[in-house]
């Protein structure tokens, strides 16, 4: 689970808890088992108000994390659970059981594995690190911010002695990123996480081309790490995410707004057309190297296309999209359609339909803007 079903303080959530595991555990033979517990931000609000304005709202978190703690312990397995509420909270981490593994996450160049990682270590409480390949929320990734998460990670968690080194993958913001995209992270964070110091260093665009794409023209690897760091060139560095990637997720917002400039956005559409130029030439000896080819150019045509969005809307006075020159916006809906189609054939090449409305229907919404 995720998150808890319910408030702690309404009666029925432990029950409701004790219920689901009794049900699905006996199914699983691993003995880790991660509870979830994370982003309860809304703790504090609505039911659990009182509680947490007698109490604290660290305590009232630590007091449900402890009984669900105890039903975990019922069915003999070592209860995994997110550490970004108690990391809150630190004056708790030394409350925290025996039998309990805290995953210290966060998705950041300088997120402060560090900090937390000494505060688990001096309270006793076993612990992983929790970067992940910064690809959500980005179409192609963050290359630069991966490395930097990721080595990080490695870094303070050898130093402080973590148990474990957990890479995330996420899909926020309707998983816009294709398959390819997940790869440099996925192999930095496996390189270092076995042997950090010889792979501080990687080169990473020839390792991705013998081990990920097997681009015997290394064409591919330099690619995909170029077009990750398209997010760089816009001069506006948002968290968790790319400007470039929320231009078309919050059409609401303005381009101004978020630091984009017209120079900025130019600069990207250049890093991006660099980064494809020999997509042609890639030589791949998978049996899905075509599709490999069409994902990446897609991933490149869907950020393209956020330039030019922005820079229409920069170039509008007021920056609303409705504002923009009718024939502007006819050739943006000409050009979205096309990479939407592409998009939808793409993802059922790889995934089940589940999700894929959800997540074409956001690029959609933006289809209707234009057309509006």
């Amino acid at each position: 689970m995720n998150r808890s079903a319910s408030p702690p303080t309404e009666p029925g959530s432990l029950a409701l808890l004790a219920e689901l595991y009794d049900e699905l555990l006996p199914h699983f033979s691993s003995r880790q088992f991660n509870v979830g517990c994370d982003e309860t931000w809304d703790l504090g609000q609505g039911k659990s108000k009182a509680a947490c304005a007698a109490r604290g709202t660290g305590r009232v978190y630590l007091d449900f994390l402890l009984q669900i703690h105890g039903l975990v312990q019922r069915h003999g397995r070592t209860m995994q659970f997110w550490g970004d509420i108690i990391n809150q909270h630190p004056d708790l981490i030394p409350e925290l059981p025996d039998g309990i593994v805290a995953l210290e996450w966060g998705y950041e160049a300088k997120h402060p594995f560090d900090t937390h990682g000494a505060a688990y270590a001096a309270a006793g409480v076993p612990f992983y690190v929790c970067p992940g390949t910064s690809s959500w929320n980005a179409i192609a990734g963050r290359t630069d911010n991966a490395r930097g998460n990721l080595w990080n990670a490695a870094e303070h968690g050898l130093a402080h002695g973590a148990i474990g080194y957990l890479n995330t993958d996420w899909g926020d913001g309707g998983h816009w990123q294709p398959l390819p995209a997940s790869f440099l992270g996925l192999a930095y964070g496996a390189a270092v996480s076995w042997a950090a110091s010889p792979n501080r260093d990687l080169d990473l665009p020839r390792a991705l081309d013998l081990h990920a794409f097997h681009d015997n023209n290394g064409v591919m690897g330099r690619a995909v790490y170029d077009l990750g760091n398209a997010y760089l060139e816009p001069g506006s560095l948002v968290h968790n995410s790319s400007a470039l990637s929320l231009l078309m997720q919050y059409p609401e917002r303005s381009p101004g707004e978020m630091g984009l400039s017209i120079d900025g956005l130019e600069r990207a559409r250049a890093r991006i057309a660099g980064a494809t130029a020999d997509l042609g030439r890639a030589k791949m000896a998978r049996s899905d190297a075509d599709l490999i080819v069409r994902e990446v150019a897609n991933a490149a045509g869907l950020l393209d296309h956020a330039c030019k969005l922005g820079i229409a809307r920069l170039e509008t006075p007021g920056g609303d999209i409705a504002g923009i020159p009718a024939g502007t916006r006819q050739a943006l809906a000409a050009e979205l359609e096309g990479l939407i189609a592409d998009y939808r054939a793409l993802w059922l090449a790889r995934s089940r339909p589940g999700g894929l409305d959800d997540s074409a229907g956001q690029l959609e919404g933006l289809l209707k803007l234009y057309r509006a």
